[in-house]
């Protein structure tokens, strides 16, 4: 079974068991979260597609960690004028195992 997820404005397909880096959420270490939009469903070739989200569809999740992606340079330049900008970006992300998916009741 898998469900595609959505947080952070990004979209997941995530299964039971299995562990994945979304945006920055504000929640502590070791503690449950439930994904309350849930776009679909699939389970033995059977899909169920929400309206846009299932309703009383959920992911529970366990948050594992807390961290930083690797740093990426961002640079700026435009030629003949001298214009150089070099800066950097990390962004931040937390890494969530999914324990159980919920699909709605029928």
């Amino acid at each position: 079974m898998y469900a595609v997820v959505k947080t952070g404005g990004k979209q997941y397909r995530v299964s039971e068991g299995e562990f994945f880096y979304a945006e920055k959420l504000e929640a502590e270490v070791d503690s449950k979260i439930d994904l309350t939009e849930v776009l679909a469903i699939g389970n033995d070739g059977e899909i169920t597609v929400g309206d846009p989200n299932i309703k009383g569809a959920s992911v529970s999740c366990k948050v594992l960690s807390q961290g930083r992606a690797k740093k990426i340079i961002v640079m700026k330049y435009k030629p003949k004028k001298h214009y150089r900008k070099k800066t950097g970006h990390r962004q931040s992300y937390t890494k969530l195992l999914v324990e159980k998916i919920l699909p709605s009741a029928l």
